[in-house]
């Protein structure tokens, strides 16, 4: 049946259908997508983050991140390659803003670099650094590209961490200063923010596991850079609705949909453990839940980092939550495991493709973490601010073909349909990523762009993807 067929029997039967909800948004989601089924107000862009795509690391007053320090000082990056260049974003900004006007993207979803304007993380203002965003915000602006701002996406200042990072609880203070610079600076013009990006993935591979920036590996480091995170989800949520006017104030969390291996009683426990780690360890203390020892007793292990008045102060009523989704996660219990006694079912067992990444491709997640995060009394909006994934681009006679990537859009773009039809309030979708970059340990090899970029020498290349998503707009 057609969705306009669909849309004529729901007029007849009328508003006292026995059809379920979830069946007629299945059943309208079967035909092509268009723009318009997501709604007017309906917000689509694309997202970056700083060290991934700027490059000119040490330019014009820049300070040293935690980042360029990994970079240049450890083995721990595949390719062994740097994001010293990267696409070079920062001289070619301007050329990269317009290329978005022209393929009809509304909004750009960025991050500020912190020690690109506070070079030691507190104290002195880079006003060169200051500068650069301005033009990148008024450039965006003139070509009806609206700015949309990730405050931390991971580049802490090197200063800071040698004073112990986000292990410091002195951290909470230092990022409350940081992001009132970015709010006395771009308030005026830019309205729509976000906190972190993916608290989940830097404490955990930087301070946990060791294999992003810092390199830190342990409980302690973990545990106390998660909780002081927490806390400054709510300090800066209150600098920025304190000094930015009508804004539009959220957070984004790393998430993904947790199944049990063959559905087998002995892996619920591993699926809620795993949730507890992956999904709701973050958003929980923030709306006032606190921490779900109860699920995950490793968490009393953040106890000891807790003072009488947190519980109050790590609680923000944000406007919005990020969800940003990938993959799922297949949990299968195993006792040896630290803390979790779980792991994740390798993709490839799981009989889906997986992308270069080897992430699962598994539209029907995104829909249900969406509903998930929903669920939660104190969520008011739901926006996708990630989503994408990395295939082997080539370029064969000047152009790149993806059609995979193509197929992952449209399908995962049904999914987040289904969702808003089914009564989410959802109200965006952002692409990862405009351009190929940077992608942490993994170096230069994962292509995620909507654009192709070549390395060597900075050429862009519209993918067919990105003309996919040019004409899909334009509708």
């Amino acid at each position: 049946m057609t969705r306009e067929e669909w849309i004529k029997l729901s007029a007849i039967i009328g508003a006292g259908s026995m059809i379920p909800k979830e069946l007629l948004a299945a059943a309208l989601v079967d035909d092509e997508i268009k723009r318009s089924d997501f709604g007017k107000d309906f917000v689509w862009g694309t997202a970056s983050a700083a060290y991934q795509i700027e490059g000119g690391w040490n330019e014009d007053g820049k300070g040293e991140s935690i980042w360029d320090h990994f970079v240049h000082h450890t083995h721990k990056v595949k390719t062994h390659e740097t994001a010293d260049v990267a696409h070079d974003f920062y001289h070619r900004y301007e050329s990269d803003i317009e290329l978005m006007h022209k393929l009809h993207i509304p909004a750009q979803r960025f991050s500020i670099g912190w020690s690109r304007v506070m070079p030691k993380g507190t104290g002195a203002v880079n006003q060169k650094g200051i500068d650069f965003y301005n033009r990148v915000i008024d450039k965006s602006l003139k070509e009806y590209v609206t700015p949309w701002i990730t405050c931390y996406h991971w580049d802490l200042p090197q200063a800071l961490q040698e004073k112990g990072g986000w292990m410091n609880r002195d951290i909470i203070k230092w990022f409350e200063d940081y992001v009132e610079v970015c709010a006395k600076n771009f308030g005026d013009r830019v309205k729509n923010w976000m906190v972190f990006n993916e608290p989940m993935a830097f404490t955990a591979l930087g301070y946990l596991m060791g294999i992003h920036a810092p390199g830190k590996f342990g409980y302690k480091p973990f545990f106390s850079s998660v909780h002081h995170t927490v806390m400054s989800h709510g300090a800066g949520g209150r600098v920025l609705r304190n000094l930015v006017k009508n804004a539009n104030i959220g957070t984004t969390f790393s998430c993904s949909v947790i199944d049990g291996w063959k559905d087998k009683e002995v892996n619920k426990g591993a699926v809620t453990r795993s949730d507890v780690l992956i999904n709701r360890l973050f958003i929980e203390p923030t709306l006032g839940l606190g921490y779900a020892t109860k699920d995950l007793p490793a968490l009393r292990h953040v106890e000891k980092y807790i003072k009488p008045e947190d519980e109050k102060l790590m609680q923000f009523d944000f406007d919005f939550i990020g969800v940003q989704n990938y993959s799922r996660v297949v949990a299968k219990y195993l006792g040896l495991v630290p803390m979790l006694h779980a792991i994740n079912v390798p993709p490839k067992k799981l009989g889906h493709p997986v992308t270069q990444m080897n992430w699962e491709v598994y539209p029907e997640g995104i829909s249900r973490i969406i509903k998930q995060f929903a669920a939660y009394k104190g969520v008011k909006k739901i926006i996708v601010t990630e989503n994408g994934a990395a295939f082997k681009d080539e370029v064969v006679n000047g152009e790149i073909n993806d059609p995979q990537r193509i197929q992952f859009l449209k399908d995962y773009l049904k999914n987040v349909l289904k969702a808003k039809r089914e009564g989410v309030n959802l109200g965006g979708y952002f692409i990862w990523s405009f351009t190929d970059n940077f992608e942490w340990a993994e170096g230069f090899r994962p292509k995620f762009g909507l654009v192709g970029v070549d390395f060597k020498t900075e050429q862009r290349i519209v993918k067919a993807s990105g003309k996919w998503f040019s004409e899909f707009l334009k509708g």
